[in-house]
């Protein structure tokens, strides 16, 4: 079983807003609401190319309990944890004139100890029958970086593969306890203050990082190992246009099924960036296209020259 881990879930509302404009007037109307959050995404996407999945997420009041209920429609199997504060909500506005997204994320109510310590319990119970797992988003607000550290060490040390995409400070909590991070370029050079990204990647690598796949956008995701060769690259052959929200995600569902499947090095690649470009497909995250198949085939793959700059 993958574990998909949510520490911050939201809401996600996706609203059609023709001709938007800032300190404007608009009426917009609903296109789109579901549990969402990075690791639910991973999960949905999972669920439903049908690898053994559960996520597991704080849930709280009112948007809470619509939460829980979408996901109980989609049939993803879960696990919520009752939070007093309300689950957040995440808005997108979509402008079909001018092809762009804007998005409003609502920070997320701190949880108290006593929240945490429920959480922390519920995960580690789930942890007896997972093969992989997956912390991925943002963190409920005043949450003390430190306390990632135990919820990546409780994994790591029975032996499971263990993913974290997250930014700033709780990455690099991540490295140094030992997970395998799946940052954006944006992500990695604000949290280290590199440069470069092989320098970037590189620090992370030191403090203690698994490996790490940095996903770059039209340019594809690469691969760093402490291992030689150190960096491999794919990327699909062709540009695509649409909606990139949860490509990331599907990026992260796509590694964690190809070890869940003991795939090499060059399959989980192919099939990250193929996920990846089929969400950016779909009009919404946690979902691959029905070209899927000829994306991948479409992956171009190669081992980078020592010393060759990204």
């Amino acid at each position: 079983m993958i574990l998909a881990f949510t520490p911050n879930p939201a809401m996600d509302e996706t609203y059609a807003a023709p001709g938007a404009s800032i300190d404007s007037s608009h009426r917009v109307s609903l296109l789109h609401r579901q549990a969402g959050g990075k690791g639910l995404n991973v999960a949905r996407v999972l669920h439903a190319q049908q690898y053994p999945t559960h996520a597991i997420f704080p849930s709280g009041g009112r948007t809470g309990r619509e939460f829980v209920e979408e996901l109980q429609s989609a049939k993803v199997p879960f696990t919520a944890v009752p939070t007093a504060a309300d689950t957040r909500r995440s808005m997108s506005f979509f402008d079909p004139q001018a092809n762009t997204t804007s998005v409003f994320n609502e920070a997320g109510s701190p949880l108290s100890t006593q929240e945490w310590e429920q959480l922390h319990a519920s995960y580690v119970e789930l942890l007896e029958g997972a093969d992989a797992v997956a912390i991925c988003g943002s963190w409920p607000a005043a949450t003390d970086p430190a306390l990632i550290r135990s919820f990546i060490t409780e994994a790591t040390e029975r032996g499971i593969y263990t993913m974290v995409d997250t930014s700033g400070p709780l990455m690099l909590e991540a490295a140094s306890s030992g997970a395998v991070l799946k940052p954006n370029e944006h992500e990695l050079l604000a949290a280290t203050g590199a440069a470069t990204l092989i320098d970037g990647a590189a620090q992370l690598l030191q403090r203690g990082a698994a490996e790490i796949y940095l996903s770059a956008a039209e340019r594809g995701i690469y691969h760093f190992t402490q291992e030689t060769p150190l960096v491999a690259h794919a990327r699909l052959g062709r540009a695509l246009t649409g909606n990139p929200t949860g490509a990331g995600d599907s990026a992260v569902a796509a590694i964690l099924a190809s070890k869940f499947a003991r795939s090499n090095r060059e399959d989980t690649l192919r099939r990250a960036v193929g996920w990846s470009a089929s969400t950016v497909l779909m009009p919404t995250a946690g979902v691959l296209s029905p070209e899927t198949q000829t994306l991948n085939q479409e992956v171009v793959y190669r081992i980078l020259p020592e010393g060759e700059d990204i």
